[in-house]
């Protein structure tokens, strides 16, 4: 994939951002590409249902893997708008997605200010694609709610 691709996706991310926002989630989206076909869409949807584990990539995780029939994504991609928490980075760890490709960093929750080597050692990690643009419709939902 080229940067122009990862830009492409990352805005099908955004998309799924900003629904979530609408639903009055944290607006973060997620898209699992294989191939050259977007075949997971997901977004926050921890409080519609009420569920702590219900983040955008762990959505898209399970779509994908329904979609191809296997619980392995090592031919896959994720894009997904803020680098991954704890939990979708160790889940990104059992899927063995191929590659994933964030916004900007999670400065007070990201996987890597816990743990950099958290993912599978043969997943690509790409960050900082459309970061401002990421960024812009987080801080928008957080100055919303002050």
């Amino acid at each position: 994939m080229t940067a122009t691709n990862d830009e492409h996706y990352m805005k099908e991310a955004l998309k799924e951002a900003q629904k979530a926002m609408e639903m009055d989630e944290i607006p973060i989206g997620a898209v699992i590409v294989w191939g050259d076909r977007i075949i997971a869409r997901a977004h926050n949807l921890t409080e519609r249902l009420n569920d702590v584990t219900a983040h955008a990539e762990m959505q898209a995780f399970t779509a994908a893997a329904d979609h191809i029939g296997s619980k392995y994504l090592q031919e896959c991609t994720l894009y997904v708008t803020i680098e991954p928490c704890v939990m979708c980075a160790g889940a990104a760890f059992w899927t063995q997605i191929g590659k994933v490709v964030y916004g900007p960093k999670d400065e007070k929750r990201g996987y890597s200010l816990v743990s950099p080597g958290l993912l599978h050692p043969s997943t690509e990690v790409i960050g900082g694609v459309l970061e401002e643009e990421c960024r812009s419709m987080m801080k928008k939902f957080f100055l919303g709610k002050r």
